[in-house]
């Protein structure tokens, strides 16, 4: 039996093309793919297109769009073998981290790709990662897909897709994933890397879930910072939880006034969690002292997460009413794969 792939077309670079008469670059017609990209008609496959209705840059991209494609994932999710889903990239890390959350266990691919040139110029990275995509998504050993998880495919390099970030905004290797291996490399064969796959659970269902709560704030920590600056962001309405980005391996001024802040507001239940800056590492608290005071006040790291998977996952957790102690909890537990233990 063929294998049926569904490319769901959400907008960004890779699905542009320049108009003959402007010049300016505008959203292609998926029903004009092939033309674009005849190589796929070599595929062995049932090949189909599942366009948004109003095509966005990945710029404005947010949770209500999340909960959209989750919507068009479940609708499909009986009816195909794998998911390919076409997006820019400024936003991919973001998305995929948060599908990694609502969409769970799962026993098919959901890939994510896109390009860094529009898919009708001549020297365009598109064609390749979109073509690498559809034959991951195909994969099969022993009659079962071999990617059950939540990826990015781009420039010959299969992610996890909640462990990456967009790091190069100029070359075609736009992303890394720098605290977990990549899933596959990709030459003349594409390479797995079987020991480091997702593993679905048999016994458990696969779970949609398009609850999310955006009561969440970013505090970069920053030479210079004021008192005015911290206590406007831990100071919003409404706030549940603020994500600081610290220095290293979790490591942030030592100042009365700011560890004061920080105190106050845990005292008022807001979770406030660690991310380090750096791309690659982990937070580890109180390794040095000027970390010894956020531990003592009950600040959680966040361990070896990115920025974008701990901003989803706490989306995700307190969308779904989680508060408190069981809230910390469940924070420091992977979902999927998000964080090494």
């Amino acid at each position: 039996m063929q294998n049926k792939i569904l490319l769901i077309y959400t907008g960004g670079t890779i699905g542009m093309v320049q108009d003959p008469e402007t010049e300016s670059l505008v959203p292609l017609n998926f029903n004009e793919l092939t033309k674009q990209v005849p190589e796929l008609k070599g595929f062995d496959c049932e090949l189909e297109s599942y366009e948004f209705e109003t095509p966005i840059d990945s710029s404005n991209v947010n949770p209500l769009f999340w909960v959209d494609l989750v919507r068009v994932i479940e609708k499909y999710y009986d009816l195909y073998d794998g998911f390919v889903i076409l997006h820019g990239t400024d936003t991919m890390a973001h998305t995929a981290s948060a599908l990694s959350f609502m969409v769970q266990n799962i026993d098919k691919p959901l890939i994510l790709t896109g390009s860094q040139l529009p898919i009708g110029t001549i020297r365009t990275d598109g064609k390749d990662n979109l073509i690498t995509s559809i034959e991951i998504a195909m994969g099969k050993k022993d009659g079962n897909s071999i990617i059950n998880e939540v990826c990015v495919c781009f420039e010959n390099k299969l992610y996890r897709g909640n462990r990456i970030s967009k790091v190069n905004a100029e070359y075609f290797n736009a992303f890394s994933s720098e605290n977990y291996p990549t899933l596959a490399d990709i030459g003349i064969n594409i390479h797995y890397k079987y020991d480091f796959l997702h593993k679905k659970n048999k016994d458990q269902k696969t779970i949609f879930n398009t609850k999310l709560d955006t009561n969440i704030a970013v505090l970069t920590v920053f030479p210079g910072m004021s008192e005015q600056y911290v206590n406007a962001i831990i100071n919003i309405p409404q706030l549940k939880a603020v994500i600081i980005e610290t220095y290293g391996a979790g490591n942030a001024p030592t100042d009365t006034w700011f560890l004061d802040i920080l105190e106050k507001a845990v005292q008022k239940d807001l979770l406030i969690v660690n991310v380090t800056q750096c791309k690659a590492g982990a937070v580890n608290q109180g390794k040095y002292e000027t970390s010894v005071g956020m531990k003592k006040l009950g600040v959680v790291s966040a361990n070896d997460m990115t920025l974008e998977a701990a901003l989803t996952k706490l989306m995700f957790l307190i969308g779904n009413n989680i508060k408190n102690n069981e809230l910390k909890r469940a924070f420091l537990n992977p979902i999927s794969g998000e964080l090494s233990l």
